[in-house]
């Protein structure tokens, strides 16, 4: 089995790519797609198949595509890039990642996705089959854009195996998304929850996905454990802005998933279960 993975060197991609060769079974390959020569240097040296080239470019996703059972799109631009940016990754490089793949004859299609896509929360933990609720609350380009990406793929002829992954915040193996979520944390009530996911479960969800012969449609990654404003503040060991315990939190279910699902039919289990763990373990 021959599986393109894109986004490689992202926050996401650059944890995943080595454990998804590490537990690769006997015959198994994996192709990176990186726009630096340089930066793909380290996927080679652990037996990938690096090609270089640019995701956007609708010749370069034939070539990546071309001979491959299986791809995963990792690729995403996040918040603090241009919304026509995060669009054209996004959605519009998804999409057409997706026409190549269907061109190719791939078999399989792993979309990875964030729960941002549900917008606002339902009063309870968040399910695959929520349609998407727009409004205010920390909605933008980035979410609107994966959630389009994954219409426009689920409608799409001919790409028939499509599995959809939708990541909580990330966080762990040194990247830096946990310390700068506090630049942000003040802004927000103290009592906003936030649901989280190590990279070592991102990993393992991701990897379910693309394995498993019976996973098919949406399914939540996450761990166990969503946590509050205030409890970053004192992970951090930081006090807690007055200004944001005097805040109303207008969504306390924004964000949180059910991970019922992926649990049920895939066998998923956190191996971290909350960001305390991960402290006490070492793994941030």
């Amino acid at each position: 089995m021959l599986t393109l993975v894109t986004g490689a060197t992202g926050q996401v991609g650059r944890r995943f790519v080595p454990r998804l060769l590490q537990s690769a079974a006997p015959g198994d390959e994996v192709r990176v797609l990186v726009r630096d020569a340089a930066r793909g240097e380290r996927f080679a040296e652990l037996g990938a198949q690096v090609l270089i080239g640019d995701l956007r470019d609708a010749e370069v996703l034939g070539k990546a595509t071309a001979g491959v059972d299986a791809v995963v799109n990792v690729a995403a631009a996040f918040r603090g890039v241009p919304d026509e940016e995060a669009r054209a990754v996004n959605r519009g490089a998804a999409i057409e990642l997706g026409r190549a793949a269907v061109a190719s004859g791939v078999r399989r299609f792993v979309q990875v996705s964030t729960g941002l896509v549900y917008g606002s929360g339902r009063g309870r933990a968040l399910v695959e089959d929520d349609e998407t609720v727009p409004g205010d609350h920390l909605w933008g380009a980035y979410p609107e854009s994966k959630w389009e990406a994954e219409q426009a793929l689920k409608a799409m002829d001919g790409l028939g195996d499509l599995r959809i992954g939708r990541l909580p915040f990330v966080y762990g193996d040194g990247d830096p998304h946990l310390g700068d979520v506090m630049k942000h944390a003040a802004n927000w009530p103290a009592m906003q929850r936030l649901h989280m996911g190590h990279h070592l479960d991102v990993a393992q969800g991701l990897q379910r996905l693309l394995y498993a012969p019976g996973a098919h449609g949406v399914y939540n990654i996450a761990d166990d454990a969503p946590v509050t404003m205030a409890d970053l503040f004192q992970f951090h060991g930081l006090e807690v802005p007055p200004e944001a315990s005097a805040k109303e939190t207008p969504d306390p279910w924004h964000s949180v998933m059910s991970t019922t699902r992926i649990r049920r039919e895939l066998g998923y289990r956190p191996l971290v279960p909350s960001v305390w763990t991960a402290r006490e373990a070492g793994l941030l």
